[in-house]
């Protein structure tokens, strides 16, 4: 039934374990995680003659990506495939799930037709999740499980990611959702999957921190340690200190505030001007002088429409004027964050070495994506492209459908740069690169294996991870590698956890 695939032996193990058992799949990107759940749907539709298969995937274009690797790689005869996108009217999609015997959808247009009784899931024999990491809280994939968990005649399940976390409560809470017996993990260093992976040059870039940007720095640290200093003096900030511990923080303030209450007002203030300056000090670390120049002009132009007192405030104060002052000086000189220029070279290099090169550079902001795109359009050989999603409330950015023009043309040679914001790194169909450059190191070990997972699949690969010294990158090096370090040792902590559980279950069923 399988046309133009074989499957590997670690594929078949896993496969092995997903026919018995709900499993959740952590395999790295590119390593083929949707064959495994061609397999198991295919195994499920036999054992369960005219039973359906629920394939979910965050996003359309992941969904689209799946429902044409099914098409391509399962004959026509052995099932009805079909795909759900909120462009498909729902009394079309009642019809059509009546027959279908697989079934690909984002998670909100199955929770929506469930929620208004469209159909149930009795029939579905497997649900298949994507990107499983997302199976928290709320989420419609949470919802989705829940009623088929209830309906199912058969209920299975299958988790596929490339990374569920370091945190061993959410990694348990993803498989409490999903009823997981059972976890298979393998990494680059796995015995049975070395084999498949081409070799990964990986270079760490340290980065020095230009001596007039530190003292920037100091001008809007002074700032951020003002208002540090009377949420202190005020009792309302309590624990580490960081952007994390202020969101928390203000959003309680938020829940006690009122005419009566000036305490919680002043503080819900602070904490504001605090968060915004501890984001000026990360553009001026990590990012661009173009980037944090276009935020703190954002600011005096709401300090100028009278947005917000706090701004007001901030914009007026002598450390935030001769912050504003000195980058202006800056930008007259043409000086820009060093990693720019680097990381320019660095690109320049890997296309005379090899013309037919494609890279891939990740960031975290659109801003920085755009003024690096900029810099590298610069040298005729290189053809940039920003790579970024759409922003719902703003409406900028790309829309799907211009997305998929970008990634073809990607394959096609024309673009040989994207430039990625987080859209890049989570399942997206694209192609095999030559090297993946990270801007800045982030602290998230998902995000850092989604990221690296982009190279070294097909064909040897290189990774580079730009680092300013005495920044925050320093700290999110380390703490990613920590983490992924981590995210290991909790999987096998967890699968001992299951193995002795079952363990326990046998013996008492024995007894």
């Amino acid at each position: 039934m399988l046309i133009n695939i074989t499957p590997r032996e670690y594929q078949k193990r896993i496969f092995e374990t997903a026919k018995n058992n709900n499993t959740l799949v952590v395999l790295p990107t590119g390593l083929g995680k949707t064959l495994i759940a061609l397999l198991l749907a295919m195994e499920r539709i036999k054992k369960y003659p005219g039973s359906k298969v629920l394939f979910l995937a965050p996003t359309k274009p992941l969904v689209e990506q799946h429902y044409e690797y099914f098409k391509s790689h399962l004959s026509d005869l052995f099932a009805d495939i079909q795909i759900f996108t909120g462009e498909v009217p729902a009394e079309k999609r009642k019809k059509i799930f009546q027959t279908a015997e697989i079934i690909l959808s984002t998670p909100q247009c199955i929770a929506n037709d469930l929620n208004h009784y469209l159909y149930d899931t009795k029939e579905v024999s497997l649900l298949i999740i994507d990107e499983a990491h997302r199976c928290l809280k709320n989420y419609d994939y949470t919802k989705v499980v829940e009623k088929f968990k209830n309906q199912s005649n058969h209920p299975h399940i299958l988790g596929l990611t490339a990374s569920p976390g370091s945190d061993p409560e959410i990694v348990k809470q993803i498989c409490k959702h999903l009823d997981i017996k059972e976890i298979e993990l393998r990494t680059r260093d796995s015995e049975d999957v070395k084999e498949y992976l081409q070799e990964l040059d990986f270079k760490k870039i340290d980065v020095d921190f230009p001596k007039e940007f530190q003292e920037i720095r100091v001008l809007l640290k002074i700032l951020y340690d003002s208002k540090i200093k009377q949420l202190l003096a005020r009792n309302l900030l309590f624990g580490p200190i960081n952007k994390i511990t202020l969101l928390k923080t203000q959003t309680r303030l938020a829940t006690q505030a009122s005419p009566t209450n000036f305490n919680a007002l002043v503080g819900m203030s602070l904490c504001a001007q605090a968060i915004k300056i501890s984001h000026a000090i990360e553009l001026l670390e990590t990012q661009s002088l173009h980037g944090l120049n276009e935020y703190l002009n954002g600011l005096v132009q709401q300090s100028v429409d009278k947005k917000s007192k706090g701004v007001q405030t901030l914009v007026n104060s002598s450390e935030f004027q001769a912050t504003l002052l000195s980058l202006k000086n800056l930008l007259k000189e043409k000086r820009e964050h060093p990693k720019i220029e680097i990381l320019s070279e660095i690109v320049k290099k890997e296309i005379e070495e090899n013309e037919k090169a494609k890279i891939i550079v990740f960031m975290q902001f659109r801003d920085t994506a755009q003024a690096i795109t900029n810099k590298l359009s610069e040298n005729k050989s290189v053809r940039a492209a920003v790579f970024i999603g759409q922003a719902k409330k703003k409406g900028v950015g790309l829309s799907q459908k211009e997305q998929k023009q970008v990634i073809e043309k990607f394959k096609s040679g024309e673009i040989n740069v994207l430039c990625a914001t987080s859209i890049g790194e989570e399942g997206l169909d694209i192609p095999e690169v030559n090297a993946v450059i990270f801007y800045e190191p982030i602290a998230s070990a998902i995000r850092k294996i989604q990221r690296a997972g982009r190279t070294a699949r097909l064909a040897p690969g290189k990774l580079f991870i730009l680092v300013t010294e005495d920044t925050k990158d320093v700290q999110n090096h380390y703490a990613s590698g920590a983490r992924e370090k981590k995210m290991h040792k909790t999987i096998s902590n967890i699968k001992e956890e299951m193995k002795r559980d079952k363990n326990i279950k046998t013996l008492k069923d024995f007894r």
